[in-house]
């Protein structure tokens, strides 16, 4: 996963820097197409691509100093995967006019590089983009079988679920479960599906959270937290509001 981390940041950057001199910024204007309306159906479109740092947050009994270490890693990572969104999407918009991509619907950022003459550095761009999703998958088939783990052990769910494999230590039933499922929905569900269905689980899961968080400094407040939300009752409402918003678009 980390070799695989190293070479899709490196790919972006490359695609960056080979395709930012053929930004023209006549193409920027208009700046909003189609409006706020656009953005926030494009956000609410595009929230899976943020799925995942989450993720982090399930290996927190395999973590060292979890309650310091798991919230820096997650706003750091979070942090440069944004900048780095920002940067490929200024940059694809100011290359290419905007109404061109739904020819490319499938292989955009490559086809910023075919439509500026770059034809060598498209076939690198694809091997990203096959790299980016495997190990999206890898962190998230991870998430979820700590979480199965950890609700098994708790009793919500059958105890098959929290036996540990005595070669590799991990939770292999989970793993197996997960992983098959993972790749029959992949195989037999349109991307597109697939996608709202993600991000409507997953801002669910948010919007539950939230208010968990909410719930519990109510019925438990001297409950030990290792790691405590900051600015209670502000930042869990402004996520839930966040979320269902995201919901409805």
């Amino acid at each position: 996963n980390n070799v695989m981390v190293v070479i899709k940041l490196a790919v972006v950057l490359l695609f960056i820097f080979t395709a930012v001199r053929f930004i023209k910024p006549a193409n920027w204007s208009p700046l909003l197409p189609f409006g706020f309306k656009g953005v926030f159906g494009a956000a609410s479109s595009v929230f899976f691509a943020f799925i995942g740092f989450d993720a982090i947050s399930s290996s927190v009994e395999e973590t060292l100093e979890p309650s310091k270490t798991l919230p820096r890693s997650m706003l750091l990572s979070l942090g440069i995967c944004t900048i780095l969104y920002v940067a490929v999407s200024a940059i694809m918009t100011g290359v290419v006019p905007f109404e061109t991509f739904a020819k490319y619907i499938d292989h955009p950022i490559s086809a910023v590089l075919i439509y500026s003459g770059q034809n060598w550095m498209a076939g690198i761009i694809d091997l990203g983009a096959i790299l980016g999703m495997t190990t999206v998958m890898l962190v998230c088939l991870y998430g979820q079988t700590r979480i199965s783990f950890s609700m098994s052990r708790d009793g919500l769910l059958p105890h098959v679920f929290s036996d540990i494999s005595d070669k590799t230590g991990a939770p292999l039933n989970s793993t197996v479960l997960f992983g098959s499922i993972a790749a029959i929905m992949g195989g037999f569900i349109p991307l597109a599906d697939l996608a709202e269905l993600v991000n409507i689980g997953t801002l669910t899961a948010f919007t539950l959270v939230s208010f968990s968080i909410l719930r519990l400094r109510k019925t438990q407040p001297d409950l030990r937290r290792p790691f405590k939300t900051p600015w209670v009752p502000f930042v869990p409402i402004m996520s839930i509001i966040c979320c269902v918003f995201l919901l409805i678009n």
